[in-house]
Parts: C-alpha cells; sequence; structure tokens
C-alpha cells in the first residue's frame, strides 16, 4: 500500500484525531500490494460504525485513518497474483478486510471472529477517497441491476441486517428497533419472506415510522411504546442499551433479542423474569464472506431496493452529521466527483 515514486495524487477524507471532523487531504493513490486490487471508488455508503470509530468509541484503530466501508468500485490494477476479478469490472468492499484464514474460528467458518480479523475505514484506509485498496478475497462482485449508490449500503448495513436475521431463526413476528440504512433494507428481506415487522424509531420520530410504514412494515411506533403483539424476535440497530430490556418485554417466551451494532450504550440492569422463559439475547460481530454470498444472492430475488441519500466526498462530515441526527430516510451514501 505504499505509494510510488512521483505517485499520482487523490483526494481523501481522513480522520486524524477522534473527536475532530474529518479533514480533506491531498495523498498518494495507494499501490495494490500481492493479492490487492486498486479500485476508483465510485460509492461509498455512511455507516453509524464510522461514527463510532470518528467519536473515538472503538479503540484500536489506525490513524490517520480513512473511513469508510461500503465500498463499490471499479478495478483500475491488480497487484501481483491477484486474478479473482478483471480490469474494470465492479465489485463491492465490505467492513472485513482480512482474515489470518488458520485459527479455529477461520476454519470453521467463523472469520468474523478472527483475533487478527482487520477491518476496512478502521485497521486498513476505507472509501472516503478517489481511490483505495482492498484484498480481493475479501471482495464481492457487485449483482447487476444494482446502480452504485444502490449496492453501497448492502455491503454493511446489508451483509449484518441478513446475518442479524438469521440469528431470528423462523420468527415470524420481527421487531426492528432503529429504521435506519440496516432496518430498511432486512425489512424488505423479511417482509418478502412472508415475515410480519415491526418498526421501533426514535421518540416522536414521525417521518421514520412513515417510511417504515411505505416499507411495508404492520406497526411503526416509538421505541418507548409496548409492542402491538408478542413478537417472536426483536432485532436492534439503535445503539442504545435500554432498548434491550425493552425488547425482552416485547418478545414473547423463547424470543431471541438480536443486538446487531458494533457499540452500544451500557444495557441497564433488569430483573431476571424479562429473560427467564427461554428467552436469548444475542450479539452480532461483524460478518463473513458467507453472508456476503448469501445476502447478494438473496436481494435481487426480494427485490431490495435500498434507499439512499447522495452527498459529495467533500460533504462527509455533513453526511455524518445528518446521520448523528436522523435527518434522511435509509442510508447516506459519498460520491467521490
Amino acid at each position: 500500500m505504499l505509494a510510488r515514486m512521483g505517485a499520482k495524487m487523490m483526494k481523501a477524507m481522513r480522520l486524524n484525531r477522534p473527536g475532530e471532523p474529518l479533514r480533506l487531504e491531498e495523498v498518494p493513490v495507494p499501490v495494490p500490494a500481492a493479492g490487492e486490487v486498486l479500485l476508483r471508488v465510485l460509492a461509498c455508503g455512511v455507516c453509524r460504525t464510522d461514527l463510532h470509530i470518528v467519536d473515538g468509541e472503538l479503540a484500536g484503530g489506525k490513524l490517520p485513518i480513512v473511513p469508510g466501508h461500503e465500498i463499490v468500485g471499479r478495478v483500475v490494477e491488480r497487484g501481483p497474483g491477484a486474478s479473482l476479478f478483471a480490469v474494470g469490472e465492479r465489485v463491492g468492499v465490505p467492513w472485513l478486510a482480512s482474515a489470518c484464514g488458520k485459527c479455529a474460528f477461520c476454519r470453521t467458518g467463523r472469520e468474523n471472529l478472527c483475533a487478527e480479523a482487520r477491518f476496512t475505514g478502521f485497521h486498513r484506509d476505507g472509501g472516503y477517497a478517489e481511490h483505495t485498496v482492498a484484498d480481493e478475497r475479501f471482495c464481492f462482485a457487485i449483482p447487476q441491476g444494482y446502480g452504485d449508490e444502490e449496492a453501497a449500503p448492502l455491503l454493511c448495513a446489508g451483509f449484518i441486517g441478513y446475518r442479524a436475521l438469521r440469528m431470528a431463526g423462523d420468527a415470524r413476528r420481527l421487531g426492528i428497533y432503529g429504521f435506519g440504512a440496516a432496518g430498511h433494507i432486512v425489512a424488505q428481506v423479511a417482509i418478502s419472506q412472508g415475515r410480519e415487522v415491526y418498526a421501533f424509531t426514535r421518540p416522536g420520530d414521525q417521518a421514520a415510522q412513515a417510511f417504515a410504514l411505505r416499507a411495508g412494515c404492520r406497526w411503526a411506533g416509538d421505541s418507548t411504546q409496548p409492542a402491538p403483539v408478542p413478537l417472536d424476535a426483536a432485532l436492534l440497530f439503535a445503539p442504545v442499551g435500554a432498548l434491550v430490556p425493552a425488547a425482552l418485554r416485547a418478545v414473547e417466551r423463547g424470543g431471541r433479542v438480536v443486538c446487531a451494532g458494533i457499540h452500544m450504550s451500557d444495557i441497564p440492569s433488569f430483573p431476571y423474569a424479562l429473560l427467564w422463559g427461554e428467552r436469548a439475547v444475542k450479539s452480532v460481530a461483524n460478518l463473513t464472506r458467507r453472508d456476503g454470498d448469501e445476502q447478494l444472492e438473496v436481494a435481487p430475488r426480494a427485490n431490495l431496493r435500498p434507499v439512499t441519500r447522495r452527498y459529495r466526498l467533500e460533504e462527509a462530515n455533513a453526511a455524518l452529521a445528518d446521520l448523528r441526527r436522523g435527518a434522511f430516510e435509509g442510508a447516506a451514501v459519498l460520491v467521490p466527483g
């Protein structure tokens, strides 16, 4: 990933210190190492995890860092030995950038739990830039029929939502807490499978509730409200620990509460009676390549159509601020150029 002598330069939005705004900088276009591809970024989704990184709520990442891990790009150069994608092909880069491939987790298809896993936009520079490099083994071909901006949110909001939905098992009545990028995507998948979906939003957010109803949800209301029916499972995308006991109250005996965010505020204490009755609380940690393959296969069959709002690359700080306050429906996407 070192730059060549006299390398071409590119624009990138970089985080130099947590808590500070991203800065637009001119940096060298990276060089693909063995097994890597150099991509011209076509679009990059803005994920809530990016907010956690910018705010310093996730420790252990690289600084300075170019955030962004929902990247749609076109291959412009291949590093030594790279052969999975042709120059000119459109590919997607997700949060999981690499894993060791040797540990017990990797050998059993649980590379998301690998202690040596590295993540895009956290350990490796991501897609808030005009170019990026990625390990081709962890990239995905983008299905035909999806535009660049439409495909970008599938690469994290879609993948994580799909993994969370799998953890919900065969739940027929499904609650979704937080109806943003991941929520509106997984709702479409669940509805296509014949499930009933009930959306819980920030208190008083009537726009988000109307959005959920337009997306096909049976009901939409405040996260402080009781569920209108007993739920079989609840998926939590809002990073609010207080929603865990609320969701436990909402699920039926034997139900599951799946926490799908990488960061969450502390969960308050709650009486054991809420957990009793063989209810379960599970967390989603990252994703596997299998999750991505399956979700991208399901997307066209489910007629999955992410709703996006476009921002220029230079508007990354505005996109993050709008995400923080819930100022748009669906997902924000940065577009260079």
